[in-house]
């Protein structure tokens, strides 16, 4: 939770209470993946949700980098897509990205991440403002497809 609550992630990471994310660990549509740095100090996490949806639609819920801008969160989030195409029974794994953050949009789109849509002003913003959200998912196929590919020289989290 640490992460999450890093000054300016607020601005890109809705935080959830201890209560909430306990209840997410407690059951089985979860997953919590750990990015480990130098001396196997924790660096970032991610969420995973929707694990037992029936039609295969796994959602990136979360990820947050302790130190973003240095490259660790392209290669993370790539092991993130590893684990759920390698060991849950996701077809697609679809996520929320503000529009405003290009950082983000750029490492998703360097793993392979399509744009699905804009949903206009659904994001309510720490300080009131109303910004886009845009929705992206990658399948499974895709995955596949670009196992062997770099992460197109990706430097972001």
């Amino acid at each position: 939770m640490a992460v999450e609550r890093s000054p300016g992630h607020d601005a890109f990471i809705n935080r959830w209470t201890e209560a909430e994310h306990g209840a997410a660990l407690a059951g089985p549509s979860h997953a919590y993946l750990v990015a480990l740095g130098a001396g196997s100090a924790p660096a970032g996490f991610a969420i995973l949700s929707d694990l037992t949806d029936a039609h295969g639609n796994t959602c990136l819920k979360r990820v947050a980098m302790a130190e973003p801008g240095r490259g660790l969160g392209a290669r993370f989030l790539r092991a993130v897509a590893d684990h759920a195409f390698t060991g849950t029974a996701a077809h697609r794994l679809w996520l929320h990205v503000l529009a405003s953050n290009a950082r983000a949009r750029h490492v998703y789109a360097a793993l392979g991440f399509a744009e699905e849509g804009r949903l206009r002003g659904a994001h309510l913003g720490p300080g009131g403002e109303r910004t886009d959200l845009l929705l992206l998912s990658f399948l499974r196929a895709e995955w596949e497809a670009g196992r062997e590919a770099p992460v197109n020289g990706a430097r972001g989290d």
